[in-house]
């Protein structure tokens, strides 16, 4: 039986931009099957499990963030900006964007354009609330930008994203990222190794 992982993103999360390209390559090797969630973490899961956004938290774990950011994406060598100039943002269009590929295009697309949104991000210091940005990242992944753009405008999606938030909160999840097999919770980048292991057991 082929070994299964459910990955809850935010886009607008350093820690799911550390671990996304890893997540792929494990689950590659392992011959794993991936279905990406991108959930609204900030405006629901963490008013409902306790969670605060990062503005809310107090100095101390504010200081401490930060420091632990600077040690992975050295550790890892990923180019990351710790104080990026459009963040927090709207995630909105380019999250409906993601749920739109998924269901319609492929797991495969709908990851390869939530890297580069996180790319966009943390690294080309880009804005991705504003459409034409997205637009760009969408044609450079070989996607059809502007038609995404019109396709997330749709309710439909919004609504299976928030239907699939709840599924989220239900189901355990709390914070970014998620990688759920089976009844296991696997939270953060750091817990990769566990993911990878836990599939080489499936295996």
């Amino acid at each position: 039986m082929t070994a299964h992982v459910d990955y809850y993103l935010s886009l607008t999360s350093p820690w799911t931009y550390l671990g996304h390209n890893r997540l792929l390559k494990i689950i590659a090797d392992a011959g794993a099957t991936l279905a990406p969630y991108e959930v609204s973490f900030r405006s629901t899961i963490f008013a409902r499990t306790g969670g605060l956004p990062v503005h809310k938290r107090a100095p101390q774990r504010q200081a401490y963030r930060l420091q632990e950011l600077a040690r992975w994406r050295d550790y890892l060598n990923i180019d990351l900006n710790v104080h990026p100039k459009h963040w927090p943002n709207d995630e909105t269009v380019a999250a409906n964007i993601v749920v739109v590929l998924r269901e319609t295009e492929s797991t495969e697309a709908a990851c390869r354009f939530a890297g580069l949104v996180m790319q966009a991000v943390w690294s080309e210091e880009r804005d991705i609330s504003d459409p034409v940005t997205l637009a760009d990242i969408a044609n450079s992944a070989g996607l059809d930008g502007s038609g995404l753009i019109s396709a997330a405008e749709d309710p439909v999606w919004a609504s299976l994203r928030q239907s699939q938030t709840d599924a989220a909160m239900e189901r355990g999840v709390f914070g970014a990222p998620c990688y759920c097999i089976e009844d296991q919770i696997y939270w953060g980048q750091d817990r990769l190794d566990f993911v990878e292991r836990h599939l080489s057991r499936a295996a």
